[in-house]
């Protein structure tokens, strides 16, 4: 249920407002907007009566009921697109943005030698896998701590705002300098750790599942924004499904379909979906015409020698020539870069 405040209304009674809700066991959710001031309460509803709110609270426009079972998330709620400020980056409507880097930080001499290529190529933040969960338990999983010390010492080099999967809950002290956590596809539904990221309070990419729908992936995005974190990207990364000539089937679908659904921006990662590095590209260019607001592309300097991941993965060449292509298609398609 959201109560849509009338105009110019003074905090201090929106807070008082507030304070009336919760007092019957509610939580509420604040939206402010160019337009309205919206409260949204988060909860049972059924016994609410919404007309009697309105008419006993001179300061409510009006109240109408959420169906959706994610409420915080829901562009009914929120109606203008939500901006992420990723380390000085923003990603979100008009705003198209580049992810890239290696699916593994190996070596200081790789990591710094991709961020260099990538950035120099128009990429706007660094995504590299420090700690990786693999489905083998003998496949190289990352270098953890010194992995993160790296991601470090390559944003410093070239300034450009870092990207890395959190495993767990008891890693959040080594993400303090990152600027984005990212939560990957297995842990779309690891509800304690999206609800402490959502009380960390720093901007989370979050996977869809590999075989979630995209209500489920609305209700894990809600955990976080519950918590008062809205500083949320979603991103489509393909699903499985009885087809095997690739590692996921891209759901392009789902983009136009959250961008109706929710005010939070999406991005594509055509490389976790096809699994097939010569796929990427048409792949990319297919996200950035079903509005996509940023795409995810695994660089690596030697993917033939990748510790992980390196057939999904571009050389620096093939990366530099994608964006060339994609420059042109994100300007056609009225958005900037960067």
């Amino acid at each position: 249920m959201i109560f849509v405040l009338k105009p110019a209304v003074p905090r201090f009674k929106i807070e008082a407002f507030r304070q009336q809700i919760e007092e019957q066991g509610f939580q509420t959710f604040l939206s402010t907007g160019t337009e309205h001031t919206v409260v949204c309460l988060i909860g049972n509803t059924a016994a609410i009566d919404m007309e009697s709110i309105v008419q006993n609270n001179d300061i409510v426009e009006y109240g109408r009921r959420v169906t959706e079972p994610y409420k915080a998330v829901n562009r009914t709620v929120h109606p203008e697109n939500t901006m992420v400020n990723a380390g000085g980056v923003i990603i979100g409507e008009g705003m198209f943005q580049i992810i890239s880097g290696p699916c593994s930080v190996e070596s200081e001499e790789q990591i710094i030698k991709v961020a260099q290529s990538v950035k120099e190529s128009g990429a706007t933040l660094l995504r590299g896998g420090a700690f990786k969960p693999r489905t083998s338990p003998y496949a190289f999983r990352g270098l953890h701590e010194e992995g993160i010390r790296l991601l470090l010492k390559a944003k410093k080099e070239t300034g450009l705002p870092v990207v890395t999967e959190i495993m767990n809950q008891t890693q959040l002290p080594l993400f303090e300098d990152i600027d984005v956590i990212q939560i990957g596809a297995r842990n779309m539904q690891n509800f304690d750790l999206l609800r402490e990221v959502g009380r960390f309070h720093k901007p989370v990419l979050l996977k869809r599942g590999m075989a979630n729908t995209l209500e489920e992936l609305l209700l894990s995005a809600e955990y976080i924004l519950s918590e008062g974190n809205n500083q949320v990207i979603l991103c489509e990364r393909g699903i499985r499904t009885f087809e095997n000539s690739t590692r996921n089937t891209l759901d392009l679908s789902a983009v136009p379909l959250l961008k109706q659904k929710t005010h939070l921006p999406v991005i594509v990662d055509p490389s976790h979906a096809s699994g097939l590095r010569d796929l990427v590209a048409p792949l990319a260019k297919a996200a950035v015409a079903v509005g996509a607001d940023g795409l995810m592309i695994e660089t690596h300097n030697d993917p033939a020698r990748a510790l992980s991941d390196g057939a999904q993965s571009l050389d620096l060449r093939q990366f530099q020539s994608l964006m060339a292509d994609l420059k042109q298609r994100i300007s056609f398609e009225g958005k900037q870069l960067g």
